[in-house]
């Protein structure tokens, strides 16, 4: 598993997931089993993992273990599968009914999919357009950025990307596919030279195809109603670990944590007053990594791991 994927803050999150060895937890970003296989290894013969993953190539890596149960699906749908899996799996029933102990989501792309030379991940390689997690379905980012409008293109990239000069972005995108298809990483590369400024070419890139892999698994939305499903999912005490690598996923995270909204909006409780949110922040300010894990792995650079637990309220 450690080809497939480096995890990040590994011990970090697990340590602070993992309060009862007999409890049952969801890693909801599977990946390469890494916080899966952390998790594991600090349960006993009674706990339970269930992780999820909308990869097929994600699904392949699993281990062999009775404690584990994977699920080939989008977060999102958390609290439905919960309820789904109780109602078929009689040895978990009353535990997954009572909530999980704990959910942990590692909200980086892995490894293996950025440094997939088929996928379209990465800028690095010339390959086909498509930045989808689920292969089976769904728009490729082929497909927007040779379908969407430039106003459409342009959103696209201030919004998910936060992209210096979207608009020309977009219309760099609709001048070159006039004239032939952009199908290719390398093409929409080609496309963006003269956008892209002298000595931060690849930072700049960074943000494009982070903002069209956004788009294509509409990863926001995503989030939104994960964070929605795990509080729902959580038992009473259980704990939400969330390491995010981006300022837009971090903000939603800080933001529910601090008021149940992702937008951040406080909404008063009628009867007890104050803030109505149904985690608490355990960690105040964000666990990063340390100099030795930046060294060994680049990726977790920009890495936060956010924890909280469910409150009662």
């Amino acid at each position: 598993m450690s080809e497939y994927h480096t995890p990040v803050l590994l011990d970090e999150s697990v340590s602070a997931l993992v309060t009862d060895p007999s409890g049952i937890y969801a890693d909801v970003t599977f990946g390469g089993g890494g916080h899966t296989a952390g998790i594991l290894s600090r349960l006993n013969e009674d706990g339970h993992v269930i992780a999820f993953d909308r990869d097929g190539d994600a699904i392949a890596n699993k281990p062999d273990d009775p404690r584990l149960t994977i699920v080939r699906a989008d977060f999102r749908f958390i609290n439905n599968y919960r309820l789904e899996i109780a109602r078929r799996q009689e040895d978990l029933r009353d535990r997954l009914e009572c909530g999980f102990h704990g959910i942990l989501a590692d909200l980086g792309v892995s490894s293996h999919q950025f440094d997939s030379e088929t996928r379209g991940f990465s800028f690095r390689f010339d390959s086909p357009l498509d930045m989808r997690m689920n292969q089976e379905g769904g728009m490729t980012a082929a497909e927007v950025v040779n379908t969407y409008p430039e106003e459409g293109l342009e959103k696209v990239f201030r919004r998910w990307g936060e992209v210096e000069n979207a608009g020309r972005v977009a219309r760099l995108i609709v001048e070159a596919r006039e004239k032939a298809p952009l199908d290719t990483t390398g093409a929409l590369n080609g496309a963006l030279g003269p956008a892209l400024p002298k000595f931060a070419e690849h930072k700049y890139l960074a943000k494009v195809y982070q903002a069209l892999r956004i788009e294509v698994n509409h990863e926001m939305r995503s989030l939104e109603k994960m964070l929605q499903g795990a509080a729902d999912s959580l038992r009473e005490g259980g704990r939400l670990v969330v390491i995010t690598y981006h300022s837009l996923e971090d903000r939603m995270v800080k933001n529910f944590i601090r008021t149940g909204r992702t937008d951040g909006e406080e909404v008063k409780d009628l009867v007890y007053g104050g803030v109505s949110a149904p985690l608490a922040a355990v960690n105040r300010k964000p666990t990063v990594p340390g100099e030795n894990e930046i060294s060994m792995n680049t990726r977790a650079r920009s890495a936060k791991l956010r924890i909280a637990r469910k409150t009662g309220k």
